[in-house]
C-alpha cells in the first residue's frame, strides 16, 4: 500500500510520456523482453546475498475474459479508475487496495474479508500458470518479502500477458502488467475466488 509511493510514478513512464501496462509489455516486448518464449521460467527475487529465489512460469495463451459475477466484479473495479489512494478507504473518495476488492465484491453481492491478508485465504491457490481474470494477485513490500502488503484484482489474461488492477498510492486505482519487473519481484501468491 504505502510502499508503492516511490516507484509507481516511474513504472509506466517511458521516454517522458505515460505508458499504459499493454503498451509497456508492447514495448518490453520489443526490446530484452522478446525473446522470452511462452512456457520458460524466469528467476526473480534473488537476493545478492543468495537469498531465496522464486521462479514464474509464463503460461500458455488462454481466454483472457471473465464471465458471470467475475466480469460484473471487473467491471465495478475499472469504474474505479482514477480514484485516489486513501488508506483505509472504502468509497469512491478514496480506495486502498483491499478496500476496492471489498467493495467491487460486494456490489456484485459477493462478501469478501477487508484485509488482504485475510483475502489471501479467501479462495483456493493457483499457479501463475493458471491465472484467469477474477484471481486475486498478492505483493509483498519488497522483493523476495513473504510478507502480504498488497492485493489486486487480475483483470486479463491473454498473448501479451496478465493484467491486473489495485489502488497505487501515488496514482490511484490503476491496472498494470504483472510481468513488469517490479510487480514480479514482489509477488507472492494467486488466489482464485471462492464464488
Amino acid at each position: 500500500m504505502l510502499w508503492l509511493a516511490g516507484c509507481q510514478q516511474k513504472l509506466n513512464y517511458r521516454d517522458g510520456k505515460y505508458r499504459t501496462a499493454r503498451e509497456m509489455v508492447r514495448l518490453k516486448k520489443g526490446g530484452r523482453y522478446a525473446a522470452r518464449p511462452v512456457g520458460k521460467t524466469k528467476t526473480v527475487g534473488k537476493t545478492p546475498s543468495g537469498g531465496k529465489a522464486k521462479t514464474v512460469t509464463r503460461r500458455p495463451l488462454r481466454d483472457g475474459s471473465a464471465t458471470g459475477a467475475l466480469a460484473s466484479v471487473i467491471e465495478t473495479a475499472r469504474s474505479y479508475q482514477g480514484t485516489p489512494y486513501r488508506y483505509g478507504g472504502t468509497t469512491r473518495l478514496g480506495l486502498d487496495c483491499s478496500g476496492l476488492l471489498q467493495l467491487s465484491f460486494g456490489e456484485a453481492g459477493i462478501s469478501i474479508p477487508r484485509s488482504s491478508n485475510e483475502q489471501a485465504v479467501w479462495g483456493s491457490p493457483v499457479r501463475t500458470s493458471e491465472l484467469r481474470p477474477g484471481d486475486l494477485v498478492f505483493f509483498g513490500a519488497s522483493p523476495g518479502s513473504r510478507t502480504i502488503t498488497h492485493v489486486g484484482l487480475v483483470t486479463v489474461v491473454d498473448d501479451e500477458g496478465v493484467d491486473f488492477i489495485h489502488a497505487s498510492t501515488s496514482l490511484g486505482v490503476i491496472e498494470n502488467s504483472l510481468e513488469s519487473d517490479y510487480y514480479l519481484s514482489r509477488f507472492i501468491r494467486a488466489v482464485r475466488p471462492q464464488l
